[in-house]
């Protein structure tokens, strides 16, 4: 593995560790050259999955791009970087259990829109306004309706 501050590549593992529920192992390495720590994962490499986007375009499935819209959306949020990989690995799950080589977009970000909704409200308005293409604030209003019904159940008499 390459370090990735002075890209030597001799480096010595420090701490091996499950993560994700087991679906990939966590290596703390330190570059011996430079001394730097950093963090490598290791997963199962899977057969590609296809992401059929809304125009019938096929793409590779990309965990990387979903972890990086996720990020945008949590941006300045008390959502930390575990609770987006947890998300993107539940996602990823979930996919690959249930599609054998392709999966249309509207899938995945109809389920990210949910994930993100138990886990920060404000990042799922912020990550639906981009998915759903809000064109003013009645697609705020309207999406936020829901959140606030349940968070304000009406007043007993």
């Amino acid at each position: 593995m390459r370090c990735p501050f002075c890209r030597v590549d001799n480096d010595r593992v420090i701490d091996s560790r499950a993560g994700d529920d087991g679906a990939s192992i966590r290596r703390r390495r330190e570059c011996l050259s430079c001394r730097r720590r950093f963090t490598t994962y290791e997963r199962v490499e899977r057969q590609l999955l296809a992401v059929v986007k809304k125009e019938g375009e096929r793409q590779p499935f990309d965990r990387d791009k979903i972890k990086r819209g996720l990020a945008k959306a949590c941006w300045k949020r008390p959502v930390t970087e575990d609770d987006i990989e947890a998300v993107v690995t539940a996602l990823e799950s979930e996919l690959y259990g249930n599609f054998e080589s392709e999966v249309p977009s509207r899938v995945i970000g109809e389920r990210l829109m949910e994930l993100l909704r138990t886990l920060d409200q404000v990042a799922f308005v912020r990550f639906a306004s981009v998915y759903r293409e809000f064109k003013d604030v009645r697609d705020f209003v309207e999406e936020l309706e829901p959140i606030l019904a349940e968070s304000n159940p009406p007043a007993r008499a």
